[in-house]
């Protein structure tokens, strides 16, 4: 459970957020207080529970925006986790991601991932603090170990803005390029781009 802080600065700002959105969860006013907090400009809307990128489809602005798709992964160890970001409009095979996750920790003289599978609910709530449904690169405001690599499609650097859910799967959140880059500066879990 998050635990806000007790001091009337902390009352003055969150008054401000819960005015100014429509707020439907914990999860969702903690990214959306984390990106004021830090002056990072981004829009918001609610909308009905979009758990998959099919069922999100239908309720997504036609903004022009990329919406992405998020998947978080686990070596075979289990002990490294890895949260992968591509273009909605994108089908990516687990075989192919492995070969691009170890082409990229290999040439950096880091361990090759072997074999991926998807890390379970457990895992998922542990290091990201999220459910299955709402996984997106906001959920590294929870990774304070930074334990979780991200890997994102190279393709989506081309993009002016993208969108993912707020930790909750029913909204989204769309930045601009430039704000994503200073939000992922400021969360600082290592990144690495791959040719998807």
């Amino acid at each position: 459970m998050y635990n806000h802080p007790k001091d009337t600065t902390f009352a003055h700002f969150y008054t401000h957020i819960m005015d100014k959105y429509e707020i439907i969860s914990e999860r969702q006013e903690k990214v959306l207080r984390f990106l004021e907090e830090h002056n990072i400009p981004f829009t918001t809307y609610n909308h009905p529970e979009g758990k998959t990128i099919e069922e999100a489809k239908r309720w997504w602005h036609n903004d022009g925006s990329v919406h992405c798709k998020n998947i978080f992964m686990r070596n075979h160890k289990g002990d490294q986790h890895y949260l992968i970001c591509f273009s909605s409009e994108k089908d990516l095979a687990i075989h192919d991601i492995e070969h691009w996750l170890k082409d990229v920790l290999v040439s950096q003289g880091m361990k090759a991932p072997g074999k991926l599978s998807f890390a379970s609910p457990e895992r998922m709530m542990k290091y990201l603090g999220l459910e299955p449904g709402s996984v997106s690169p906001f959920g590294l405001i929870n990774d304070t170990d930074h334990h979780v690599i991200l890997f994102l499609d190279s393709q989506l650097k081309e993009a002016s803005s993208l969108s993912f859910h707020p930790n909750d799967c029913r909204g989204t959140v769309v930045i601009s390029q430039e704000a994503f880059r200073q939000y992922l500066d400021i969360v600082g879990n290592k990144v690495e781009y791959i040719d998807a």
